[in-house]
């Protein structure tokens, strides 16, 4: 096997590695569901 193609193998394997890792990683936060009070005068214009 050629020296640059064992390179480009390696580096395929660390970046499926590190999406694996980055996507473990990932947690949603909950909804919060925020009300506020809106003014008539704005909702005419």
């Amino acid at each position: 096997m050629s020296r640059s193609l064992l390179i480009l193998i390696v580096v395929a394997v660390v970046l499926v590695a590190g999406l694996f890792v980055l996507a473990g990683r990932s947690h949603e936060k909950p909804q919060t569901h925020i009300e506020k009070v809106v003014p008539l005068a704005n909702l005419s214009s």
